[in-house]
């Protein structure tokens, strides 16, 4: 069997840590726990110390996000399988096993998500990730049991294994060797959408991602950034473009990337009519981060990138105009 290690990344977040890790330690039995900790300035490190020796901690020289600060955390970790878990997940008895299991029994799957239900509706999905992610024709993500504010009820209707393009970041595992053949996240993004990118390089390199549902996990979600901020709208909608711009196909770039773009103009506008400006001006901020690095993030592209990576052709006109509010396969 695989071994695995269970990295957490963590920035100030005592409060969580104290209310989370203990499911994390009860139920990882046989796998290794690290918190990973972004220079914290309150008393997390010494919270651990003091009540999990057998944890171990990686200090981060820096408060360095998401994709860096995994990065860095990873170089030294020499488990088979990273298991990477946000700090606001409860998980529960036999997690890891069914998920370890299906890594020995498919070595082309590289990349494998938990069912993610909502810790404060147990019986709902979660938003960040659900039954597992796709993607539209034009980046937009969506996942099997939640599209865009919409998230089902779990009443056993995607319990399988089945093959998705992305693994949410919330409860993330990945082959060792397969992250860094990839060279780990993209370190320019910081935060958001730096999973779906890396699962979108590696599905390039034609390693499959999968859905576990024996595995549950309970997932607060944003606990660390809000919905409401409009730096999680300035990340989402920059570091999409940028996503896209490494990894679509080379005949569809500019046409797929142009509607994109137009359809980032007309979110624009909605936020501008519903009177929330500093949204619209983290649209406009996005789009001018993308033009600036444009050049920067086409040498990122790989040499071979043909596959149809798209679900759904517009999951935007699935949901607001033929009223799609779940998931179709």
């Amino acid at each position: 069997m695989k071994t695995a290690a269970v990295v957490i990344l963590n920035w100030n977040g005592r409060q969580l840590l104290e209310q989370f890790l203990p499911s994390v330690v009860q139920h990882s039995a046989g796998a290794q726990v690290y918190v990973a900790d972004n220079a914290s300035t309150d008393d997390s490190v010494a919270f651990i110390q003091a009540h999990y020796p057998n944890i171990k901690i990686i200090n981060n020289p820096g408060n360095y996000g998401y994709a860096k600060g995994y990065n860095l955390a990873l170089q030294d970790v020499k488990e088979d399988i990273y298991v990477l878990v946000n700090s606001d997940v409860e998980v529960t008895e036999g997690w890891l096993d069914p998920v370890l299991e299906l890594f020995e029994k498919d070595n082309e799957t590289a990349i494998i998500q938990p069912k993610i239900l909502d810790y404060k509706n147990k019986t709902n999905f979660e938003y960040a990730g659900a039954a597992g992610g796709f993607i539209d024709k034009y980046g937009f993500p969506f996942c099997r049991g939640r599209i865009f504010e919409t998230v089902e009820q779990d009443n056993g209707q995607y319990n399988d294994e089945a093959e998705i393009l992305w693994a949410s970041g919330a409860c993330f595992f990945i082959r060792k060797n397969v992250f860094r053949e990839l060279g780990g996240f993209d370190e320019d993004f910081f935060a958001h959408q730096e999973e779906i990118d890396l699962c979108w390089r590696a599905f390039n390199k034609n390693y499959k991602a999968r859905f576990c549902s024996k595995s549950v996990i309970y997932h607060v979600g944003g606990a660390t950034l809000s919905t409401e901020n409009p730096k999680k709208t300035f990340l989402n909608f920059r570091n999409s473009l940028w996503m896209m711009t490494k990894n679509l196909p080379t005949a569809q770039l500019f046409p797929v990337l142009f509607i994109r773009l137009s359809f980032d103009g007309i979110a624009g506008i909605r936020f501008l009519m519903l009177g929330k400006f500093p949204h619209l001006f983290a649209v406009l901020k996005s789009h001018f981060y993308f033009y600036l690095k444009l050049f920067h993030f086409l040498n990122k592209r790989q040499s071979k990138q043909y596959r149809n990576y798209y679900k759904k052709k517009s999951i935007v006109y699935q949901y607001y105009v033929k009223n799609g509010r779940v998931f179709v396969s």
